[in-house]
């Protein structure tokens, strides 16, 4: 159709055509139909150019109202995938649990799904962020300490969907915080440990330098004599935090080697027996005749032997028999060494393969024990699919036991 301009221009037109024809007719009747005919045209055309407001108005009310989002709560793949997770997952929707992963229902109990998260969620801390992140759109981390139980650590994160859901991750923290207070208690044990005979060397160094040559031989000879017992202490330290240390390095490679774990412990009794060491003579062996093959790193079962055989050499009472046996219990090979000391109180054998733990902590120095000993003796027996166990009576001694995988049965 015509816009106003071209309109209100053809209604001009018309009525000076009309004028033109009625001034040729003479004003008559005819002239007065003539205009009156020129006006409603003029008219109709005008009207037919305006907008149509009404019509207009209604397509904006008939025009539908966008379509609300859809939950990703309610996902039918939603839920499924949750469960894959290994870390506890929660839905929320206006602070309500509507999905739990099964990771969470084994953390939090089942009754959880349809109740308040603050509730589900039994931490001041959390509680607390839980009310202050009603509107938060950004995900936030938070630390739950002694969650759900004393000395465990979780930490939440949550993330804003559409509406008033949200998703809720836990994650336990608790082993990445152990291990870091076992590497600052390895730290400081280990400084404590070295800084002990380094000052007592130190302070008897001093005290012959003082003398300026007045000391008369014993005293020298005595003087001397701890400080090269410290410095020996010293030395073996150094050389179990090394083992240790290179024992944890190869922890995850298995050794490929063919080794006769009988022909090691009979070269390791051998050297002890041999040795300077006061109760030398109280080994006694009980080693089955022929080979026990395996696959090991034959320095290692050699330290292992060592270790223990040391340690019944140590804590056993004198003048009793330290009995090493090596036998074959069906597809494996069992080496025990028992001694017959004071033993051990029950509380204390989880804690005996822990780095620098002691149950007498002077009686162990005064043997010259570093506290490692049965800490490398755990790590080797790891990294060769050994099985240690220690059992003690208080009274009666101690017997400390290693099974390993025998060669045929590894299918070497």
């Amino acid at each position: 159709m015509f816009d106003r301009l071209s309109s209100l221009v053809i209604a001009l037109t018309l009525i000076v055509i009309a004028a033109i024809l009625a001034a040729l007719a003479g004003g008559d009747a005819l002239t007065i139909a003539i205009l009156a005919a020129a006006g409603f045209a003029a008219t109709a055309i005008v009207h037919v150019a305006a907008p149509a407001p009404v019509t207009e108005a209604r397509a904006d009310i008939a025009a539908p109202p966008p379509a609300p989002l859809p939950s990703l709560l309610r996902h039918p793949d939603f839920a499924r995938r949750a469960d894959q997770e290994t870390d506890p997952l929660l839905g929320t929707t206006d602070n309500i649990v509507t999905v739990a992963n099964d990771a969470a229902i084994r953390l939090l109990g089942r009754h959880i799904v349809g109740a308040d998260i603050r509730t589900a969620i039994r931490h001041p801390a959390a509680t607390e962020w839980l009310a202050q992140a009603a509107g938060a759109e950004i995900p936030q981390e938070i630390s739950l300490v002694d969650f759900p139980r004393p000395g465990q650590r979780w930490t939440m994160r949550i993330a804003a969907l559409s509406g008033s859901d949200r998703i809720i991750i836990l994650s336990d923290r608790s082993a990445i915080d152990a291990a870091d207070r076992m590497r600052s208690d390895f730290v400081a044990n280990a400084s404590h440990e070295l800084r002990t005979p380094l000052a007592a060397i130190l302070g008897y160094v001093e005290t012959l330098q003082d003398m300026n040559g007045e000391a008369d031989a014993e005293t020298r000879h005595r003087f001397l004599s701890i400080i090269e017992r410290e410095a020996r202490r010293m030395q073996q330290l150094v050389i179990d935090l090394l083992s240790i240390s290179r024992v944890e390095a190869d922890r995850f490679r298995r050794p490929t080697t063919p080794v006769d774990l009988a022909a090691i412990v009979r070269t390791t009794v051998a050297q002890l027996r041999d040795s300077e060491q006061a109760r030398a003579g109280d080994i006694v062996a009980k080693l089955d005749d022929g080979a026990q093959p395996m696959l090991g790193d034959a320095a290692q079962l050699g330290q292992l032997a060592h270790n223990i055989v040391s340690n019944a050499m140590k804590y056993g009472r004198a003048a009793t028999p330290v009995t090493v046996e090596l036998a074959r219990e069906g597809d494996r090979v069992r080496l025990s060494v028992s001694d017959q000391g004071d033993g051990i109180a029950a509380e204390h054998i989880p804690r005996l393969t822990e780095r620098f733990y002691r149950v007498d902590e002077a009686r162990s120095r005064s043997v010259g024990g570093t506290g490692l000993g049965l800490a490398i003796v755990k790590h080797i027996s790891e990294r060769h699919q050994g099985q240690l166990d220690i059992a003690s009576e208080p009274g009666k001694g101690t017997r400390v036991s290693v099974t390993f995988p025998l060669a045929e049965a590894g299918g070497a």
